[in-house]
């Protein structure tokens, strides 16, 4: 019996990672290209195949690549289309799961790039064996993979689980991408960290910090973390602030579908208890008493990287 290999590809706004996975999650190939080069989709997928082909080559030619599993923003498992995703440069409707199985010759499937981590969370992570769980993904922005009796809950139209979208402060700051005010997203993403952090420098004036040695448009989530990390008052604070956000959210989504855990993923969790310890009280302190003290609120066990690729991948294993 032939080996058969899948492709896990996941398109996240600044970059694309890509890998080839076996039928153990074991990822014998990963490469990256950016998702931000290419105006014309048309030619990204034309890099993203001469980036894979020495890896296809590797594993014996396409024909033992059972298929292509893609995570993306706003991708619909259904229809297999990229719609107005607002954070990839390519507007509208792409219809990527054609596109792709026309460039390579092989099936390809599609989901939202939180659903793809939260699926490697459950095959392979901290999910292992769960059937109620909510992943939340703090990245650029915040996405969010909802399982429920051990099923990905895609909704009627394949879009459920925009938990980062949801309206957490009545007329709250703006979102650019989506023109929403008060999203989860514009306060609890590494995008949201920043912009608190610039807020907070306005509004405390003489206030001493360390972040006023940077300029406004240089302070991103990684500065807040290496002055909060130092111990500077601000950006201490401003976790404490995007905790108190992320944990009120939380507490909704609790009550919404009792989970057995809630697990964080993505590039703002390397904070660690500085984002943790808050979204925590936050979280117990807005839930009703049954909920209380029963949820789990733990860090992804896979690699970022590895996640999305594994979770991409697992796609495949169910294209008929």
């Amino acid at each position: 019996m032939k080996q058969e290999y899948a492709i896990g590809i996941d398109i996240g706004g600044t970059n694309t990672v890509f890998g080839i996975v076996d039928h153990r999650g074991d990822t014998l190939y990963r490469g990256a290209i950016s998702s931000r080069k290419h105006p014309l989709v048309e030619d990204y997928i034309q890099e993203l195949q001469q980036a894979l082909q020495p890896a296809i080559e590797q594993v014996g030619g396409i024909e033992n690549i059972k298929g292509i599993g893609i995570g993306a923003p706003n991708g619909n498992f259904y229809s297999g289309t990229i719609e107005y995703a607002p954070n990839l440069i390519w507007k509208g409707i792409i219809p990527l799961v054609s596109m792709i199985t026309d460039a390579f010759g092989v099936p390809a499937a599609l989901t939202n790039d939180a659903n793809a981590a939260a699926v490697g969370e459950m095959m392979y992570g901290a999910a292992k064996g769960m059937k109620d769980f909510i992943m939340i993904t703090l990245g650029t922005g915040v996405g969010s993979g909802i399982v429920a009796n051990g099923h990905l809950i895609y909704g009627h139209d394949g879009f459920a689980g925009e938990l980062g979208h949801t309206m957490i402060i009545p007329n709250g700051r703006l979102h650019p991408g989506t023109g929403m005010h008060g999203s989860l997203e514009s306060y609890a993403s590494a995008t949201g960290v920043a912009n608190t952090a610039r807020e907070f420098l306005e509004q405390r004036q003489g206030q001493d910090s360390q972040l006023r040695n940077y300029p406004a448009d240089e302070i991103d989530s990684r500065v807040v973390y290496d002055c909060a990390v130092q111990g500077d008052p601000i950006a201490k604070e401003v976790y404490e602030y995007t905790g108190m956000i992320l944990g009120m959210a939380l507490a909704n989504f609790v009550m919404f579908s009792s989970p057995e855990a809630i697990i964080l993923f993505g590039g703002m969790t390397k904070a660690g208890d500085l984002i943790l310890k808050p979204t925590k009280e936050h979280m117990e302190k807005n839930l009703l008493p049954i909920f209380q003290n029963k949820v789990k609120l733990i860090f992804s066990e896979l690699k970022e990287a590895d996640a999305a690729i594994l979770g991409a991948s697992a796609l495949v294993w169910d294209i008929k």
